[in-house]
């Protein structure tokens, strides 16, 4: 492959943010030790922030954006890969104090890396992403009522912020679990896709967007919350004795206003999903799972591929709500 390759890059100078895409020396790339030609990124809400104005996150310019990839290694300076190795990355501020995706070529620390499983395309790894490996991760939260636990089988399990890319890929995970799904989405026109993907019950969000009880009766074993505030405090106060409670988006807020006694009288447990520093061992035992609880098929067909170009003016969709399901980045295209 050439030494020159396409990237987004963004630069600031003084109130002046600038992302353009520009074709760049292989030498520009200042980090890492194995150098990747990416196939494919995605698009997250926290890369959508970076792209509207670096999102507080980005400490020096010039940047290249896109917190996932994957794709196959170029050359490697690490003993944990060789030339060939079809990888993913996913978190550790890569695209944020990192070089990131949204390039062709890519170079990171080979710590960041997770070699591909053979049950996995690197389509099929951006697909899921770090909303997708997040999914996952609240999935076997859930499971672990049952697993680690020791409790009662899980049956009823609530969904926020369900036509997300997070809560999409959820639904789908925890209905391969075998699990009964409530979806709440303030979106009524997407009730038959949130069926498609296995939601049982659909509910609209205003039913808990609103000042929640102390406690309330208990509805769900578990539940996956991609949004935070008052709907979270809700489903708080609706989940069962020794429920799990997998907290992985503030879409709707960061505060949550609770109180006490379901803790106290019910048990239940909020458990951060902190997929950004998961460790390499989780991360490996995760995406070796994927294709077992995630149908491809289904899922692609609400996957928007974009070009690089065409991300630049589909991002500020993100960040307004605009997009259900997943976008990829082509790198290639």
């Amino acid at each position: 492959m050439s030494d020159q390759y396409k990237a987004i890059v963004l630069n600031q100078e003084g109130e002046n943010f600038k992302r353009e895409i520009k074709t760049i020396d292989k030498s520009f790339l200042k980090h890492g030790d194995v150098t990747v030609k990416v196939d494919y990124s995605d698009l997250n809400f926290k890369d959508g922030m970076i792209l509207k104005n670096g999102g507080r996150l980005v400490k020096e310019f010039p940047h290249i954006p896109g917190i996932d990839f994957a794709g196959k290694v170029l050359e490697s300076d690490n003993s944990k890969f060789k030339e060939g190795d079809e990888v993913i990355l996913t978190g550790f501020r890569v695209g944020e104090i990192f070089f990131g995706g949204y390039s062709q070529i890519a170079k990171v620390n080979a710590d960041f890396l997770v070699k591909k499983p053979d049950s996995l395309s690197t389509k099929q790894a951006m697909i899921l992403g770090t909303a997708g490996f997040t999914s996952l991760m609240s999935a076997f939260a859930i499971q672990a009522r049952e697993s680690i636990l020791l409790g009662e089988k899980v049956n009823d399990v609530l969904v926020t912020g369900a036509t997300g890319g997070v809560g999409s890929v959820a639904i789908m995970a925890l209905t391969k679990l075998g699990y009964k799904v409530t979806a709440v989405t303030g979106k009524d026109s997407k009730t038959d896709y949130l069926k498609s993907l296995g939601a049982k019950n659909i509910v609209n969000r205003a039913e808990f967007d609103k000042d929640p009880r102390p406690i309330d009766k208990g509805l769900w074993d578990g539940v996956v919350d991609t949004v935070g505030g008052k709907i979270l405090a809700n489903a708080i106060a609706q989940t069962k004795s020794n429920g799990i409670i997998a907290v992985c988006g503030n879409a709707n807020s960061n505060e949550l206003n609770t109180n006490l006694l379901p803790f106290m009288l019910r048990g239940i447990k909020v458990w951060g999903m902190d997929s950004a520093n998961a460790s390499i061992k989780r991360r490996e035992f995760i995406w070796g799972e994927a294709s077992k609880l995630i149908d491809f098929d289904l899922l692609e067909n609400s996957i928007l591929t974009l070009s690089l170009e065409e991300l630049l003016e589909t991002y500020p969709k993100i960040l307004k709500g605009e997009i259900s399901g997943r976008v990829i980045v082509d790198l290639n295209k």
